[in-house]
């Protein structure tokens, strides 16, 4: 979860790594850290808890001496509590060798206790430092960096992302992964590490998808990439399709602000080329043969937080499309429970970053229960398309902020069209009909922008909530999601409590919760689903009755729920299916908005990281 960046070129190396570390601390801002290699050969490291702004100002008041090589980190603390002490780079013994690291090393304890009795004095409380003390150790018996690097990675269990410098190699960057993002930034006569192409996107878009346990050296002139044994291994190479203006602001205050109103164009991106010539849905990337898909007697969808949500609405669109029985199944907790897995089960991985651990474990655990892969992602060159058997790429672009906006409108776009081409390949869906279910799909980039152009009110309405101390969310059917991610981005971003409800649960608990002037956003089925929604309008008017303020999100020209709402909040007509691309942007501008009256930065709320690599 923290960010990594390595830099060696000609290049002034501060300036590349403070401005790499800034378009990586939305992946940790407890603090953050450099260490140079200046032209005399000394190695000088600047830390400071809080911020990259704290770590920038103490740059400003003793600048570090000039060097062309160097690293820096942004912390998420796991080990250790977040302040100058803990931050990141951590050094050695003598001061020569400094090292950066996202994860965990969970033998620490043992390699810390051998450490100090032989000698060695750790100076902080991090499972990082460790590594430090062990290179030291290592190149005292002769080799270069790298070969300590090796034999160091062999010792140590758990996940870990490494980048290490020593004042004895000066012209070396060593990084090693297992279970942890790295990716290599290729340049003319300058080579990049970090945690994420975003770090590097301003000087190279030329990149190296480094693969399991292995070790990285960057050189001006190279990069060499072997394995922890020593021997020659093989990497990816790719290029980013996307440039530097999309990592910045680009004029907009927060970086959610910018990725919400880029929603219409992350959905038409996500279906752009899906269609063939011949009209049928061409999915190039599943790599799971038709055949293999017509075998498939169970779906099992596993995800984290906004990805959950976007399977939970895939269940509908697979179960009511393809005729398949689908679960979905928190990755965290899959594993743990003894799935029923076999070789005709589809597990489907649904992740923005590639990198969550909970869900790389679960596709670990259902590749070796021999089921079927499938990854939906929005990050090339990240882990989970390496270790699945097909995936789906997203084409958001880089989502900056913490709190997810446009990946999940795009998970949801990737697993709609997922439950069609399933369709398509069982026969459970005419093909005109799933062409007619795309040619609507290929309507939404219109149908969100249009409710974009609309959001006055809901922010009007977010900035008179700043003071309730709690805000509850309803909804029914694909609803239900919405209303769990509704409730969702409100925790993230305001810190106060929301909850999401199926409506029908009402009656049997949450409606006790009902007091008088308590927000109740609800979530309205479109009219033709006319059961769906004669059933939540009751429900409407079981919480008014109570005294609960009901903000009603409904589509245009819905009159039945206009009496019945204090607040309505119109979005366009689309089938039940689709609903939830224009039912969810309101509570992203609801929540964004809500938590700016309350003085909070949306963009990197407190105790949270946009990728969360550890379990």
């Amino acid at each position: 979860m923290c960010g990594i960046v390595g830099y060696v070129g000609s290049r002034p190396a501060l300036d590349v790594v403070v401005e790499g570390l800034a378009r990586l601390e939305y992946r940790g801002y407890d603090s953050a850290g450099v260490a140079l290699l200046a032209e005399d050969g000394t190695l000088a490291t600047a830390k400071r808890a809080g911020k990259l702004v704290n770590l920038r100002e103490a740059l400003a008041e003793e600048p570090p001496p000039a060097g062309t090589l160097g690293m820096g980190h942004t912390r998420w603390a796991t080990h250790g509590a977040p302040n100058d002490r803990n931050a990141h780079p951590h050094t050695d013994c003598g001061g020569t060798i400094a090292v950066i690291h996202n994860g965990i090393i969970e033998n620490f304890a043992a390699l810390r206790a051998e450490l100090e009795e032989g000698g060695h004095k750790l100076a902080s409380d991090t499972d990082t430092e460790t590594v430090a003390h062990l290179l030291e150790d290592e190149l005292k018996s002769g080799g270069t960096l790298a070969d300590a690097m090796r034999a160091v990675c062999r010792r140590l269990e758990g996940a870990f992302t490494l980048v290490a410098v020593h004042a004895g190699d000066p012209d070396l960057v060593v990084g090693a992964r297992r279970n942890s993002p790295l990716v290599v930034g290729v340049g003319d006569g300058e080579n990049f590490l970090a945690s994420d192409v975003a770090a590097f996107i301003e000087h190279t878009r030329d990149a190296l998808e480094l693969g399991q346990d292995q070790v990285v050296e960057l050189r001006p002139s190279g990069v060499t990439v072997t394995d922890f044994d020593g021997a020659p291994a093989t990497v990816r190479e790719y290029h980013v399709d996307w440039d530097v203006s999309a990592a910045e602001k680009g004029g907009y205050d927060y970086f959610m602000l910018k990725e919400i109103a880029e929603q219409p164009r992350a959905v038409a991106d996500t279906l752009l080329g899906r269609i063939g010539a011949d009209g049928r849905l061409s999915l190039d990337e599943m790599r799971i043969s038709d055949q293999a898909l017509r075998e498939v007697d169970k779906v099992v969808i596993v995800a984290c937080g906004t990805a959950n949500h976007a399977g939970l609405i895939a269940k509908y669109a697979i179960e009511h499309w393809a005729g398949l029985p689908c679960e979905v199944e928190l990755a965290h907790e899959f594993r743990y429970r003894d799935p029923i897995l076999s070789r005709n089960t589809l597990v489907i991985a649904i992740s923005q970053s590639g990198e969550t651990m909970d869900t790389l474990m679960a596709v670990r655990h259902a590749r070796e229960q021999h089921a079927k892969v499938l990854g939906v992602c929005n990050v090339n060159g990240s882990t989970l398309p390496r270790e699945c058997d097909g995936v789906l790429y997203t084409h958001a672009g880089p989502e900056i902020a913490v709190a997810s906006t446009k990946a999940f409108l795009t998970q949801l776009v990737a697993v709609y069209l997922i439950a069609l081409y399933l369709a398509q390949v069982r026969g459970t869906k005419w093909g005109d009909e799933v062409f007619a279910m795309i040619q609507l799909l290929a309507q939404m980039p219109d149908k969100v922008e249009k409710v974009l152009e609309t959001m006055g009110p809901v922010r009007d309405l977010a900035r008179s909530l700043a003071d309730a101390p709690s805000v509850l969310f309803l909804g029914r059917h694909v609803g239900f999601p919405v209303a769990l991610e509704g409730a969702l981005k409100l925790k993230e971003l305001a810190y106060m409590h929301a909850e999401g409800f199926a409506a029908g649960e009402l009656k049997h608990g949450p409606i006790a919760l009902i007091e008088e002037g308590l927000p109740v956003i609800v979530v309205v089925p479109p009219r033709a689903r006319a059961v769906l929604h004669d059933k939540i309008v009751s429900n409407i008017q079981e919480i008014r009755a109570r005294g609960a303020r009901t903000i009603v999100i409904a589509e245009e020209g819905d009159d039945a729920v206009r009496p019945y709402a204090d607040t309505l909040i119109e979005v366009p007509a689309v089938p039940t299916l689709l609903q939830p691309l224009v039912t969810t942007v309101p509570l992203q501008v609801f929540a964004c908005e809500l938590a700016t009256a309350k003085g909070h930065d949306v963009d990197q709320p407190r105790n949270l990281a946009k990728s969360v690599t550890v379990e």
